[in-house]
């Protein structure tokens, strides 16, 4: 199976009230459960089926996916910097793995 990577794209500085842009993408296969190996057999669904974005423990983004979204999904969302802190981004995968990354943000 693919290594499951999650990359996260946040500026090191903002100024109080800038609107930035938070970017974050994981590298993920999404089996939708529909697909078949070289052998014939039906590749068991294992998708990525929520996202959360949160800074300084609140909630900021969340998203759920479905099988009809491609492999490795992007999100990129706005942001209006207020105070400086730490974003932490969630993918939760079909059974329960998580994976987490996270940045900081200075804001002057």
């Amino acid at each position: 199976m693919a290594k499951i990577k999650p990359r996260v794209k946040v500026p090191k500085s903002a100024a109080a009230g800038d609107i930035v842009e938070i970017k974050a993408l994981i590298s993920h296969p999404m089996h939708t459960g529909r697909a078949k190996d070289k052998k014939g057999n039906k590749i068991p669904r294992k998708i990525i089926n929520k996202f959360v974005a949160s800074f300084e423990g609140q909630d900021v983004f969340t998203a759920n996916f479905e099988p009809a979204v491609s492999a490795n999904p992007y999100i990129a969302f706005p942001f209006k910097a207020s105070k400086s802190g730490a974003f932490t981004f969630t993918w939760v995968e079909d059974g329960g793995a998580e994976y987490t990354a996270s940045k900081k943000m200075t804001v002057a």
